[in-house]
């Protein structure tokens, strides 16, 4: 066997479906994008119709399959009827990305009812029903894998964690308990978790440039990350290469959680 048959056959993913929300922009963006590349089907949700088509473009121009589902995931009738949108173009997903965040961060005692309902539900509420929705079916085919995109926020407080972190403590905990629930059917369930990346996401704190060189000498290799860092990672965890990696939360961010 050469070397190129024996890499295809262990991280390609031809035949296979994915569905990646929040793929129009940042991390979501190089991760639906690096997916399509290794062969899989990929379906992109978001709000912002422009970016989403932008994005399905350059796919498609690469001579990859994908597709666009324009959503709202900040409520259960939004994340339902997307999903249900999103199986008409390639059918059933084999792996689910959930990378769609909001990013509202007022110090805590400011923090307001709406913002933590706000938050808490598009990035904790829908991935949990995107979970319920194609998780079952996944296990029932024997085959499927489920990627969070979490935060630094998930296990240490700085930069106003607020309901923010809270939410992507949540989803580290729910990658478990749906590790628990699936694994033993083929479905792994595991959170790549970034540390600050020059993404949409966050545009607030990437417009200060003292801030973004303090993070930069946090990490170890002396920079802060780029959506297309998390390429390879997700390739791996959607591929047949991680079969006994599950209910894990890998820390791609440069050494930045163990500096």
């Amino acid at each position: 066997m050469t070397s190129q048959a024996y890499l295809s056959a262990l991280f390609s993913l031809d035949n296979r479906v994915a569905l990646v929300t929040g793929g129009s922009s940042g991390i979501g963006r190089a991760v639906a994008g690096a997916l399509a590349r290794a062969g899989a089907s990929v379906v992109v949700l978001a709000r912002k119709e422009a970016e989403l088509a932008a994005t399905v473009d350059g796919l498609t121009a690469d001579g990859c399959r994908a597709a666009w589902v324009g959503a709202d995931l900040g409520t259960r009738d939004g994340v339902r009827a997307a999903a249900e949108e999103a199986v008409q173009a390639f059918g059933e997903p084999d792996i689910l990305v959930n990378s769609a965040g909001i990013n509202l961060r007022p110090p805590l005692g400011e923090l307001t009812e709406d913002v933590w309902d706000t938050t808490l539900a598009v990035n904790l509420e829908a991935p949990f029903l995107l979970g319920q929705r194609f998780g079952p079916g996944m296990a029932e085919r024997g085959y499927g894998r489920i990627i969070h995109i979490t935060s630094q926020q998930a296990h240490r407080a700085f930069v106003q964690s607020g309901a923010y972190g809270v939410s992507k403590g949540g989803l580290e905990s729910l990658a478990r308990s749906q590790a628990e629930a699936w694994s033993p059917y083929g479905v792994t369930c595991n959170t790549l978790v970034p540390g600050f990346v020059m993404t949409p996401l966050n545009a607030r704190l990437a417009n200060d440039p003292e801030k973004v060189e303090a993070l930069a000498a946090r990490t170890m290799v002396g920079r802060n990350g780029l959506a297309e860092d998390f390429e390879g990672a997700a390739v791996f965890l959607a591929s047949r290469a991680a079969a006994y990696v599950t209910g894990q939360s890998i820390f791609v961010d440069g050494g930045l959680s163990v500096h």
